[in-house]
């Protein structure tokens, strides 16, 4: 077995079991040793012993006998499942190390009899406390030989058997911080589902009048978990029901978990649905209500049935007994609605985790356990047999209401509900008809009994689809009335947003002012500086210069630049500085601490070329080695000034917490970008305490922590040619010289270039095997990938999610100089194979527009503007135009406002303006000025339109406007089309016709020789006459 184990879990809670069991309260008291045994039966979803060694080991583990004895534990098992409960039975010599008894592993024969290994576990059992009594699960019965000669064994011994189910599911129902996240996820997906699938179906169902059976909508939902859209980016392999999906309505009702969906159609009236999702092994479950068209009295019971759920919540607690709980409610139904006490449910829900319903830890009134704090419970009330008065068919009179929900345990507070799905009235009701068409629906039950069923289909569908037309919206309705109040709420939370920034003024860094010598004593004493000339210190990085008979120190970095040049028989040094009023390109820091000074703006050294009688050098060497110099100091001390740029604001990183364990995730054959060193290096990825580290191949470790990564995306390697783990951090880290947000470790996928010149045949053998490698290679990789994220997400409690990027909802666009393929994730949109890589975090987005959006263009571009306005805008170039619907309905579905126009607009002065005067750009109605949706805009238009059928008189400055906006083809063609419409008109008047024009055109050309031109614009010509008839009465 390749699967690794989770020490800790082990020995945490095999501790907790132990403990639990010397306590010797309730039934642990009574037993002398632990038996579990776990055969192999498909039929058994749910049993005691396999949850103990879900809850134990992380997995289950099929044909293995475990006892538990006071002072050893022994495990018998098929040798690969030995090998994989040698994780925890080695111990490094110390047995005891971990406050557990020690692990006896036994290798089971299976083709013989496993006697001598039943006999020595007879014998531990016998040493064990009193060795008469053992403690079992008698409900879990397993089939097979194996199991059956262990049971045979037991029973020959003689050896009283005691049920421990209730108390080993007391020790497991206190939930770790571990098991709660996946029992959060497991509620969050059940939710999704439900809100996103469920409640919409049953919506399409009701609007389209169609006839669905209830068993029929159950294997949609099921087959609904295997869309990745539905499971909020989840592994679908890693999900499953607890549970086929429960769906009843047309007064048959029975408000259990073990009943199934029927196969009558769904009835529009109350619709009962219960749902429950497991998500790697542990479970959740959620119970609604839907209601069509429901009386004023139903609506009274539910919403009383809500008050009762409240009133749960608010005795669900820590020390309470469970009992205890129950009796408060059934006092409250009693004291509100007495009538309602006998259709309650008999019980209120029971206890959850990797057992979908734990029999022992029921709500009922005779339930003697206490609440613990971290147990999670499925809730879940109603009332069933409720008699709906108005009822007038068999199916309306009997109607049920049922709610559940999972809920953690809290210490002093009500217990926190994990299906956070709306279920007010408001939210659960479907409303059909309106209060002045209930005079209607008396003729139309008249008309039924004279006409039959066919009058009241027709009847029902005209008022369905008169309802349509009043309340039902599409989906291009909705998308606008849910951005008409983002557009709302924008304005006002950037308004307040900004106002609350306000005095945090950014300050303008001084120009770094770099003293030579701090006293005199520093100061060189060289010959070079007696002798009048210039020194360089490289020590303190100076320029020593003679000005006026004076050596006067100057800092390298006040000089700009440095030239020199031969003229005749002398050589010129000239040296520009750094001074107020000149350009300092983008360097940071150009406010000098002290403007009002006098600067020096330039210096000029002349030395000649000749050697006068009794010199040892020619005096211009000095310039010379000058120059050389200044450059070669200029250069370091640049480069160093570099670097400490790239330090600035380098967020300091806690160390690295080393874990020496052996069996840490790890990946290896990694590539890192950016690159470490010039050339690209292999290494190993491996999860520590508290980060990961990157080993390469040459020694080099980058160390990234898990508190300082903002997203952890995972691009598999489906249509890629890479497999991606890519971190994108809060704070920015420093390798290879350089400061990073974006580190990311990949490999690569089959080969990345094709030898073109190698003969290619679609049945050529090699091909073939080529291509099954590298599926197979694929497979690999992401199976391995897939583990190490899986044992990291473990590792770290789920507090490090790596998010998968949704391919189906990708668009085409060009972020940098290259198209690539951007996709979503549930927080962000990225673009990882490529590099460099684009993430972009949708929480940070305060809103989205769409440039060039126009008919005849094939794509267009996005603008993302972000919270902080003090942020350059990204602007993504050359998106297909058919990605646009999709775009918006995903950024609707992510509440983020977007806009569209047809102009490019200067985004850095927009941003400047409203960086300088936030107020006044709200007061003027803030970002609507991107909106194009206003009324009077289309109303100016219409009006054109018009205008334009009936008369067209433009002036010369509009026809110079109107053809320079245009293309240079486009305006030629209503060139073209004006000179056409305009002999149209002329034809009225002077009567000359096309043959007599095109007559005097083709002699005027004769003469001019342009035949040629004569062919083309006759082309033109035919082609303008097809614009249509709108220009027919433009006059010239």
């Amino acid at each position: 077995m390749a699967a690794n184990l989770d020490k800790e879990a082990y020995y945490r809670r095999i501790k907790r079991l132990y403990g639990n069991w010397k306590k010797g309260e309730d039934e642990f008291g009574k037993v002398d040793a632990i038996v579990v045994s776990v055969g192999v039966d498909e039929e058994i979803v749910y049993a005691k012993s396999t949850a103990i060694q879900t809850w134990l080991f992380g997995y289950e583990v099929t044909d293995t006998i475990m006892v538990f004895c006071e002072t050893k534990i022994l495990f018998l098992a098929s040798k690969k499942k030995v090998d994989f409960l040698k994780q925890v039975a080695i111990t490094k010599g110390n047995e005891n190390a971990n406050g557990v008894p020690p692990i006896t592993l036994l290798t089971r024969e299976k083709n013989e009899s496993n006697k001598p290994n039943f006999d020595k576990m007879i014998e531990a059992i016998r040493g064990s406390r009193g060795g008469k009594t053992v403690g079992v699960f008698s409900k879990d019965k397993f089939p097979g030989e194996y199991m059956k000669s262990w049971n045979d064994t037991l029973t020959a011994e003689g050896l009283e058997k005691v049920d421990i189910s209730a108390v080993v599911a007391y020790t497991m129902a206190v939930k770790e911080d571990g098991e709660l996240g996946l029992m959060k996820k497991a509620a969050a997906i059940t939710s999704e589902v439900y809100s996103k699938f469920f409640k919409e179906r049953v919506m399409e169902i009701v609007d389209a009048d169609e006839k669905v059976r209830h068993s029929k909508l159950a294997e949609s939902v099921e087959k609904a978990i295997e869309e990745k859209k539905y499971l909020g980016g989840v592994d679908p392999s890693t999900v499953e029901m607890c549970y086929p999906p429960i769906i009843q309505s047309g007064g048959n009702y029975s408000l259990k978990f073990s009943v199934v969906s029927d196969k009558n159609h769904m009835h529009f009236g109350a619709i009962t649905c219960a749902m429950g999702i497991r998500y790697k092994s542990y479970c959740s479950n959620l119970v609604r209500t839907l209601m069509v068209d429901p009386p004023q009295e139903m609506q009274d019971n539910y919403n009383f049935l809500l008050q009762v759920e409240e009133e749960l919540l608010k005795e669900l607690k820590h020390g309470v007994k469970i009992c205890d709980a129950y009796n408060t409610v059934l006092e409250y139904v009693k004291k509100e609605k007495a009538d309602l006490v006998a259709k309650l449910t008999k019980n209120l829900g029971f206890a959850m985790g990797i057992e979908f319903r734990e029999g022992s830890l029921v709500l009922n009134s005779k339930n003697q356990y206490k609440l613990k704090k971290g147990m999670v419970l499925s809730i879940s009330i109603g009332f069933a047999d409720l008699t709906n008065k108005e009822g007038k068919k068999e199916e309306q009179k009997k109607y049920a209401l049922f709610v559940g929900d999972t809920v953690q345990i809290n210490e002093e507070e009500a217990a926190t509900v994990l299906t956070p799905v709306k279920k007010k009235i408001k939210n659960v009701g479907i409303f059909l008809k309106n209060d002045d068409e209930e005079d209607e629906e008396e003729e139309v039950d008249d008309a039924e009994e004279l006409l039959g069923k066919g009058a009241r289909g027709a009847a029902l569908l005209a008022d369905r689809t008169r309802l349509l037309g009043k309340n039902e919206m599409t989906a291009e309705e909705k998308r606008r009335a849910h951005q008409k109040e983002l557009a709302n709420s924008l304005n006002e939370e950037a308004k307040r947003r900004l106002t609350e920034q306000k005095g945090e003024q950014q300050i303008q860094k001084a120009r770094k002012s770099n003293v030579s010598y701090k006293n005199v004593s520093q100061m060189p004493r060289e010959k070079d500086i007696r002798e009048m000339k210039i020194f360089i210190d490289k020590k303190y990085e100076t320029v020593v210069m003679p000005i006026f008979g004076i050596a006067t120190p100057f800092h390298i970095a006040t000089i700009k630049n440095i030239s020199m040049s031969v003229e005749g028989d002398y050589t010129y040094l000239r040296i520009n500085f750094y001074v107020p009023g000149s350009s300092l390109g983008r360097q940071e820091g150009n406010i000098f601490p002290n403007p009002d000074a006098t600067f020096v703006k330039e210096i000029t050294y002349r030395a000649s070329n000749l050697k006068a009688p009794g010199d040892t050098s020619v005096p211009s060497t000095n310039l010379q080695n000058a120059f050389r110099i200044i450059k070669e100091v200029q250069k370091r001390y640049k480069t160093r000034e570099a670097e400490e740029k790239e330090k600035e604001g380098i967020v300091k990183q806690d160390s690295l917490v080393i874990n020496l364990n052996r069996s840490n995730p790890k990946l290896k054959d990694l590539y890192i970008r950016p690159n470490i060193a010039q050339k690209r290096m292999q290494g190993s990825l491996e999860a520590h305490t508290n980060g990961f580290r990157f080993t390469s191949v040459r020694g080099d470790k980058v160390d990234i922590l898990y508190n300082n990564i903002k997203h952890a995306i995972f691009q598999p390697c489906d249509g890629e040619m890479i497999i991606v783990l890519h971190f994108h951090l809060k704070n920015a880290i420093m390798f290879g010289k350089r400061r990073h947000t974006d580190v990311q470790f990949y490999t690569e996928v089959g080969e990345i270039t094709t030898d073109l010149g190698k003969h290619q045949h679609m049945h050529d053998r090699d091909d073939l095997y080529a291509e099954q490698m590298e599926r197979e290679m694929r497979h690999k990789l992401k199976s391995a990938f897939k583990n190490f994220i899986e044992k990291v997400e473990t590792l770290t409690r789920e507090e490090l999610e790596f998010e998968v990027p949704f391919r189906d909802l990708g668009f085409q666009g060009a972020p940098y100089r290259s198209t690539c393929l951007l996709q979503p994730t549930s927080s962000s949109l990225v673009n990882v194979t490529e590099w460099p890589p684009f993430v972009v975090t949708l929480d940070e987005v305060e809103l989205v527009h769409f440039e060039r959006v126009q008919f005849h263009l094939k794509n267009f571009d996005v603008v993302i503007v972000y919270k902080d306005y003090n942020k350059k805008v990204t602007m993504i170039n050359a998106v297909p135009v058919n990605s646009l619907d999709p775009i918006k309905e995903w950024l609707n579905s992510c509440d983020i406002k977007y806009t569209e126009g047809v102009q490019s607009l200067n985004w850095t002065k927009i941003m400047k303006t409203i960086v300088d005067d936030p107020e006044g750009f709200f007061e003027q109605g803030g970002w609507s000025f991107l909106d194009p949706e206003s009324e009077g805009s289309g109303a100016e238009e219409d009006s054109e339109s018009e205008m334009e059928d009936e008369t067209f008189n433009p002036s010369a400055d509009e026809t110079e406007v109107e053809e320079e906006d245009s293309d240079e083809d486009y305006s030629s063609e209503t060139e073209n089309s004006a000179d056409y419409s305009a002999s149209l008109g002329s034809e009225e008047e002077s009567g000359k016709d096309w043959d007599e024009l095109e007559e005097e055109a083709r002699k005027a050309d004769k003469e001019s020789h342009y035949e040629d031109e004569d062919t083309s614009n006759k082309k033109r010509k035919n082609r303008s006459s097809t614009l249509p008839p709108v220009k027919k009465k433009r006059r010239s």
